[in-house]
């Protein structure tokens, strides 16, 4: 009697195995308990959590967090990120102060404020941006901010609310280069983010971008990405390794070798940046106080 035996689909390549350098620190230590402890009873989210950051050890047990607004639930399905996607929730009114509170409770002196989008909402969530960064220069007047801001879809007159309303520096990722865009962003448009960026310059505000490596993309890829950015009015750059948050996600195509980050840094130096931030575990909001006054470093 014969026995068929189950058909084994071998196509998908097995996950790579993480390098010695992409070990991170565990998420331990007096201050970690006292970050988290502050992000729960406030009821907030953070990036570090949502996004499955390697670097929430470390950021949380130096008493700093990445805020994420606008709920938890984003309207776009990138094929990198782990925030979960869908239809948002009714917005909770009251987040914005419970983010002030809790910048001042852990007081910072940086603070780095992002969000997911929120496409469904007319002005983007511009509104609700400018009250989180007005409350929390109101209870630490003396904390500089960072916004991560998402793309706002050419609503320029959103993108001006929600960058008036103080902070130091505004950052809007790119994320990957232009050949893989379709591929990683598929709501997202390469020209449109660097418009909403050289925009933001215009205004008069530090620029920063980020973008991730081991996607696929050349050297050349990213070089000429630098250029693009540099012609548009960008800052700062910060370059990491992208990491496949779950089986759903994108595989990672390579895990790039840190002395190709250091001539990455060494280029974009070279070419023009005031500050750039590379290295395998390098975030957008990775040792993000760094950035806010440095002059070509």
């Amino acid at each position: 009697m014969l026995i068929e035996l189950p058909v084994v689909n071998n196509d998908k390549p097995e996950r790579r195995k993480k390098p010695s350098w992409l070990r991170v620190k565990l998420p331990i230590g007096e201050e970690y308990r006292k970050v988290s402890k502050i992000v729960n009873d406030n009821k907030l989210h953070t990036i570090c959590q949502s996004g499955h950051c390697p670097n929430m050890g470390e950021c949380w047990g130096e008493g700093t967090a990445t805020f994420m607004i606008l709920g938890n639930v984003c309207t776009r399905s990138c094929s990198f990120c782990a925030v979960a996607t869908g239809r948002p929730p009714e917005y909770d009114e009251d987040e914005p102060r419970r983010v002030a509170e809790a910048i001042q409770l852990m007081g910072v002196k940086h603070a780095v404020i992002t969000s997911v989008n929120r496409d469904e909402r007319k002005d983007k969530g511009a509104a609700i941006w400018h009250e989180t960064v007005k409350l929390v220069k109101e209870l630490s007047p003396q904390t500089t901010i960072e916004t991560l801001i998402p793309d706002v879809r050419s609503k320029w007159e959103a993108l001006e609310t929600m960058i008036s309303a103080g902070q130091e520096v505004v950052s809007h990722n790119m994320e990957t280069v232009k050949a893989l865009y379709r591929k990683v962003r598929p709501q997202a448009k390469y020209q449109r983010s660097l418009e909403q960026i050289k925009r933001t310059k215009d205004y008069g505000k530090r620029t920063k971008s980020g973008i991730m490596v081991g996607l696929g993309e050349t050297k050349e890829d990213v070089i000429q990405l630098m250029d693009d950015l540099l012609e548009h009015g960008c800052d700062v750059l910060t370059i990491g390794q992208y990491l496949q948050p779950t089986k759903m996600h994108l595989d990672v195509a390579e895990y790039v070798h840190p002395d190709l980050f250091k001539e990455y840094e060494e280029i974009g130096m070279e070419k023009g940046f005031d500050f750039v931030e590379s290295g395998p575990l390098v975030r957008s909001s990775y040792h993000a106080e760094r950035h806010v006054f440095s002059n070509k470093k």
